[in-house]
């Protein structure tokens, strides 16, 4: 599982990030160099996958609550992006439940809107 990979494992780490990050929609394919900087930094401050996970999914779920008459939002293409979700996190934790609500949040209005990866 994901958030079982130890801080101390910078690869390890990285690589979960990154694919928390790319398996989302509306995301890039593939990671940039900016976004590996970005998990570097990430990793550097101790932040926990748990945490990046919510972030990312918070603001997921958010994006794609939107409602349809508003005009379409830019696709994301930094994990940057995601940096003011995850600082709101470490100040106000969600519960430990709450990550599967995200979840399956982000996978039920991804399919409603259509929204899949592909390579």
């Amino acid at each position: 599982m994901i958030n079982k990979v130890p801080l101390d494992d910078a690869a390890q780490y990285a690589a979960a990030t990154l694919q928390l990050y790319l398996q989302l929609p509306e995301t890039p394919l593939r990671a940039s160099s900016n976004d590996r900087q970005t998990v570097d930094t990430l990793h550097a401050r101790g932040i926990d996958l748990a945490t990046i996970e919510s972030a990312l999914l918070l603001a997921s779920v958010r994006r794609l609550s939107r409602s349809p008459d508003s005009p379409p939002l830019s696709p994301i293409r930094s994990l940057a992006y995601f940096l003011p979700v995850i600082d709101e996190i470490l100040n106000n934790p969600v519960p430990d439940d709450y990550l599967e609500y995200l979840r399956r949040k982000v996978r039920s209005l991804s399919s409603r809107r259509g929204l899949t990866k592909s390579a």
